[in-house]
């Protein structure tokens, strides 16, 4: 017989519990309680099932009037079919649709609980799809129901194929289906009548709850109009069987629902008894709404009084309910069911009332017994008591593996997400077959004739927006939001909708974060693995042979069934075996995230979104016909040409002011769209978004070709980057800080880019041709852009020039930019370690353009004459090198870079240098002196070498900084020590004051010179300390000779030069590469103790100056033996016939010094052991010493020989060395002799 089947969920009182009843929840809580269900042990078999009210909006439970016995339900109570507050819509639904429910019923509820589809929740559906499924093996009914995967989760909603067809009658539409269904199922379908029986048991239904909620049990008068409407009811049923179908989303809805369906939700109920719904859903999407009124008119909203998490065993179940709830008294939850006392409950009843409860979590039943409609009498019965009422047994056991089963079928075979599946079984049939409805729907003409494909489509964008809104949570999911989206896409007409597939695309590219470092490559990153915890199942390597459940349906009448169907079960008892269907077939999905295996793979799939994105909005824009036209396969050129970026600086200067106006009326707000878009529109905003997008996948793509070093391809993608954030600054009505913040970041890598490419000018066609390079999607991105802007905002910052003076200003002018935007909205203490670097770029670029001034004046003072003065080129050259110089010692100064900063002072101080060489030449060469333009420049140099040390404080701060302005110091003071040491400006100044001051520099160039840091350049040091020693020496030499008079001076000339003298020949000793320089020192010391030897008069004090000076000439010998070994090696070396001159020209020169100074040195010899003989011999006639008479035939025995040697003219270089060396030996030999 009738009786409610409406879905519903409500928890029943405290206290259910207590009497075996399931765990409960007080009315309209919509919180799941910390406490577990309790487990009901039914007929001796455990089941365990739990429900939490997720939504309510029934009015507080209606106390149920038992009704006198023989009360008549055939005459109607005075309050039926009107609303009533107690009992809400139940009871008008009765009579409307209480079997079936509306096509997308299951879509509603996910819409309003779209966090636990795809994740949590197994199955969505109204709780009679539930029931018809569960009772599949024990029913012979049809059943026929559509059903959808999204992540996990499977929706299943009712297919009803009669309404569909006779829809089909009429419309044209679903024709493929029906003549699908009658060439393979059912060749003689006709449309089935309900019998008048039918409608007479609904009516008493919906009367006997009226009479439980009026109490009076008296018949009413019933009012015309509600006459007339149970008329209409009963002779019309086919009219309110159930709600329409909607149109395919392309037409209107044609077919209305049942008056009394539509009644269920007319009027509002009172505030009071609204449970509001759970947030759910996110909010703050920037979307419009998805669907029209005429779209939610046709069932996609949630229409049930409840929806309840329903739990049985391990299937968690989002389940809508109608079924009205009665409690009051010692009944506080309980179902009321009305049953004809003639006829026995059958299972099937049975099943139905138990699942009821079990769903509602109402622990009692209330049956009342009628024979032909009048009242006999109520029977209380416990829900547990439910599977062992007579003739109703049933196993709650098999229940559960009923369930199992199905679910596992379901899953194994409905795998494609998008896909609309139909689970159907023929009336009296034991088959149950599963259909791809999208696959056969595909064959067809339209493949969007499918009315599920917008719910679904719709259904999947949801839940991956959702998923979006906690992708920084847990990224694992990135897989399955690309999966919903690609299939929501796939589903989509592009024509119709393009605001979700444009919307779509974005959240697709929105996966990739660009400014993250890359992950792919660990094995350990959740990218890598299955992206949804509900796939984590152990997945079985080898795929099971085909079983009973997934085998061919032998029929023998037609056994082409066997062609369309995904999956046919052959037998409905299998469903009742334990485990027949295990959880093995759950196939995991292909969710998997795609491994990029670098940067720009990775930004090529955000770009090809982007693209998809770009051309939907695009698409959806009316005034097509006024925009310009343009060919997308034709490539746009890169290279603009403007006027005012030809005339070098003075036009960057020109076009960067324009930039920075533009850049202020960002922060006032403007939008120039010249494709018409309307600001705040969908379209407008999706297209900044999507434009945005771009810009920083080009900006990546740039920064990744930076790094390995493609800087042709780099300037073009910042180009692309550029001309995308110029087009976002065109569209955008107010510029957020953060989109500037890019556009700094853009213009600095512009700058680094056009500084390498000046860098690596010896490569500039490859980087021309990368430059100029250019793919289709590109073209087309860059196609999009031109809609809206001409994206020549940023031309004179990504133009590949041929001069590298044109690329360094470029350089230099994108980093003022990109300083200039971080004044712009307090960005500079905001993001300070950006505005650090981009300061560090300013000071590091103006060092480049000033090193390169300063390398040019170089040179012109190179190609100069010497006895022309300075030019006006030069000296313009100096100026902009200085200027340079000095704006990037503010920017270091002003971020506290000491390092940088005391390099540009070192540069600048290089740049006095080259100003003060520039001033030498000037005047004849013979007559020069040292002028008063050097010394000043000379001054300024070592002025800014000071201010270097100072910025750096300690070597401890960067010892090779530290001791590379040490070292340039050190150069300095020599330079100009010995400058005006060898010209000395006589006219200007006494000589005295000229020593002074070369003594003085001199010894600050010494005090300079490191030479205890063992490093490369000590080598350099302890020469250029030698060097400092000798020319220390010589001058004191030279005054020494000069000096008449002032005996104190010169004595202390005379100390002071052999002083230095014999440091300048420790340290040359030291030195195993400057043997004439050590010579040079020696035979100057030798010339300094003749000069001393002439002031004396005694014998013996020149025989002890004589025998000093000698000694001097035998420690030569190392210098000598370096010599010898160079000449040697020389010699051996094959000097092939084609050297260049160019090549010999430094042996040369070595050669004629050595030729040189050996004359010298054998002169020099020759004299002292001559002035040694006469002495001896003088001696020796006084007096007799066998100790002088020893070195006097000694020494002439060497001078015999040093004689010989000299006369032969025809001695080569190395064998004048070689005797002298013999003779060095003998004379160092005859002396310890002597000792």
């Amino acid at each position: 017989m009738g009786d409610p089947k409406e879905a519903g969920a409500e928890a029943s009182p405290p206290g259910a519990a207590a009497r075996g009843g399931l765990g409960v929840l007080s009315q309209g809580e919509s919180e799941e309680p910390c406490a577990q269900g309790a487990a009901l042990l039914l007929g001796g078999n455990e089941v365990k099932s739990r429900a939490v009210v997720k939504y309510s909006s029934a009015p507080p439970r209606p106390a149920f009037a038992r009704l006198e016995e023989k009360t008549d339900l055939k005459l109607p109570p005075a309050n039926w079919l009107r609303e009533s507050a107690q009992l809400g819509p139940a009871g008008t639904a009765v009579l409307g649709h209480h079997k079936k429910s509306k096509p997308f019923s299951s879509f509603g509820m996910a819409y309003d609980f779209i966090d636990s589809v795809g994740n949590d929740v197994d199955v969505v559906s109204d709780s009679e799809n539930i029931k018809k499924l569960l009772k599949i093996p024990y029913s012979k009914s049809h059943v026929s129901l559509a059903v959808h995967r999204v992540g996990r989760t499977l929706l299943l909603d009712e297919l009803d194929i009669q309404e569909l067809f006779m829809r089909s009658s009429q419309t044209g539409d679903w024709t493929w289906l029906k003549e699908f269904y009658q060439r393979l199922i059912d060749q003689k379908w006709q449309r089935k009548k309900k019998s008048k029986e039918h409608w007479y048991q609904k009516a008493i239904l919906s009367k006997f709850l009226y009479y439980s909620i009026n109490g009076d049990g008296a018949a009413q008068p019933v009012p015309p109009a509600t006459e007339q409407q149970e008329s209409a009811s009963a002779d019309q049923p086919q009219d309110s069987e159930g709600a329409s179908w909607p149109a395919p989303f392309e037409m209107p809805a044609s077919v209305s629902e049942d008056p009394s369906a539509s009644s269920q939700g007319g009027e509002p109920l009172e505030p009071s008894c609204l449970v509001g719904h759970v947030a759910s859903a996110p909010k703050e999407q920037n979307l419009t709404t998805l669907f029209s009124d005429g779209e939610n008119g046709q069932g996609l909203k949630n229409d049930f009084v409840r929806n309840i998490l329903w739990t049985f065993e391990d299937i968690h179940m989002l389940v809508g309910s109608n079924m009205p709830i009665f409690g009051g008294g010692r009944y506080p939850a309980v179902s009321l069911r009305l049953r004809d006392n003639n006829k026995p409950i059958n299972v099937l009843t049975g099943i139905d009332y138990w699942l009821d409860n079990l769903i509602c979590n109402v622990p009692e039943l209330v049956m009342c017994f009628h024979v032909n409609g009048i009242v006999q009498k109520y029977e209380m019965i416990k829900t547990e008591e439910i599977p062992n009422l007579e003739n109703s047994n049933f196993s709650t056991k098999v229940i559960k593996d009923i369930a199992q089963n199905i679910l596992s079928f379901l899953k194994s075979n409905c795998t494609k997400e998008g896909h609309t599946y139909w689970l159907f079984k023929a009336s009296g049939s034991d088959i149950v077959k599963l259909y791809d409805l999208t696959t056969l729907c595909e064959e067809t003409e339209d493949k969007y004739q499918n009315p599920f494909t917008m719910p679904v489509a719709v259904l999947l964008y949801k839940v991956a927006c959702n998923m979006m809104m906690k992708k920084n949570q847990n990224k694992k999911h990135y897989g399955t939001i690309r999966t919903l989206l690609l299939n929501c896409v796939k589903l989509l007409d592009k024509s119709r909708h393009p605001q979700i597939i444009a919307s779509a695309n974005y959240m697709l590219s929105e996966l990739f974060q660009l400014d993250e470092p890359k992950k792919e490559e660990s094995s350990e990153s959740p990218l890598n693995e299955n992206s949804d915890e509900s796939y984590s199942e152990e997945e079985e390597e080898e795929e099971m042979p085909d079983s009973d459940e997934n085998g061919s349906y032998n029929s023998s009448a037609d056994p082409s069934h066997d062609n369309k169907a995904v999956a046919i079960i052959k037998s409905v008892g299998e469903l009742s075996v334990p485990e027949k269907y295990k959880s093995i077939h759950q196939i995991r999905p292909s969710c998997a995230f795609p491994v990029c295996h670098d940067t720009e793979e990775r930004c090529r799939l955000v770009l090809s979104y982007v693209l998809e994105g770009l051309k939907s909005v695009d698409s959806s824009i009316k005034k097509e016909s006024d925009l310009p036209a343009a060919d997308p396969s034709t490539p746009i050129p890169l290279k603009y040409e403007d006027e005012s970026t030809r005339g070098g600086p003075e036009g960057l200067e020109k076009q960067m002011a324009l930039f920075l106006d533009k850049v202020g009326s960002l922060q006032k707000g403007s939008c120039s769209s010249q494709s018409g878009m309307i600001p705040g529109s969908w379209q407008h905003k999706m297209k900044l978004q999507l434009i945005l997008k771009s810009s920083k996948a080009y900006y990546v793509l740039s920064d990744a070709a930076m790094s390995l070093h493609k800087y042709g391809r780099a300037l073009r993608y910042i180009k692309l980057a550029l001309q995308s954030h110029d087009t976002y600054c065109c569209l955008c009505t107010n510029v957020l800080s953060e989109v500037l913040l890019f556009l700094s970041q853009y213009l600095t890598l512009c700058g680094d880019i056009q500084l390498m490419l000046a860098q690596n000018a010896n490569n500039r066609a490859a980087h021309l041709e990368e430059f100029n390079y250019q793919t289709k999607e590109d073209q087309e991105i860059l196609h999009s852009l031109h809609r809206e802007s001409s994206c020549q905002g940023f031309a004179w910052a990504t133009d590949l020039s041929t001069d590298l003076e044109s690329q360094l200003s470029v350089s230099c002018k994108c980093y003022e930019a990109a300083n200039e935007i971080l004044q712009f909205s307090d960005l500079k203490s905001q993001n300070p370690e950006h505005y650090v670097q981009v300061l560090k770029r300013m000071g590091n670029i103006r060092n480049e353009i000033g090193v390169f001034y300063m390398n040019q004046a170089a040179a012109l003072q190179s190609e100069r004459l010497v006895s022309k003065s300075v030019s006006a080129a030069e000296q313009q050259l100096w100026k902009k090198s200085f200027s340079c110089f000095e704006k990037g010692i503010h920017n270091f100064e002003s971020i506290d870079d000491a390092t940088n900063a005391a390099l540009l002072l070192c540069n600048t101080g290089r740049l006095m240098r080259i100003c003060a060489q520039a001033h030498c030449g000037a005047g004849d060469e013979c007559r020069r002196e040292f002028s008063p333009e050097e010394g000043l420049y000379y001054n300024k140099a070592v002025d800014y070498y000071l201010k270097a040390l100072r910025s750096l404080g300690t070597r401890d701060t960067h010892p090779a900084v530290w001791d590379s302005v040490n070292w340039e110091l050190s150069t300095t003071y020599f330079t100009m020590a010995t400058l005006q040491q060898d010209y000395a400006p006589l006219s200007r100044k006494a000589q005295e004051q000229i020593e002074k001051e070369v003594s003085e520099a001199m010894m600050k160039s010494l005090k300079h010179c490191d030479l205890d840091s063992l490093s490369a350049r000590q080598p350099l040091c302890q020469y250029r300390a030698a060097t400092i020693h000798h020319r220390l020496a010589s001058m004191y030499h030279s005054c020494l000779r000069n000096q008449v008079g002032d005996e104190h001076l010169r004595k202390q000339h005379r100390v002071l030069a052999d002083l230095h003298y014999g440091k300048a020949v420790k340290l040359f000793q030291l030195l195993r590469d400057a043997p004439c320089e050590l010579l040079r020192v020696q035979l100057e010391r030798v010339a300094f103790a003749e000069f001393q030897m002439t002031s004396q008069n005694s014998n013996v004090g020149k025989l002890k100056t004589l025998s000093g000076a000698l000694d001097t000439m035998v420690r030569t010998e190392p210098a000598l033996q370096l010599l010898r070994k160079e000449l040697r090696e020389e010699l051996e070396q094959p000097r092939p016939e084609e050297t260049a001159p160019a090549a010999e020209a430094a042996p040369a020169l070595r050669r004629e010094e050595v030729t040189k100074l050996l004359g010298i040195f054998e002169s020099r010899l020759s004299f002292l052991l001559l002035q040694s003989i006469k002495l001896l011999s003088s001696t020796k006639k006084k007096t007799s010493n066998t100790e002088e008479d020893g070195a006097l035939k000694t020494n002439k025995q060497i001078y015999s020989q040093l004689l010989r040697a000299t006369t032969n003219k025809s001695a080569t270089l190395l064998e004048r060395v070689d005797v002298i060396i013999h003779l060095l030996e003998q004379l160092a030999q005859g002396h310890s002799a002597v000792q």
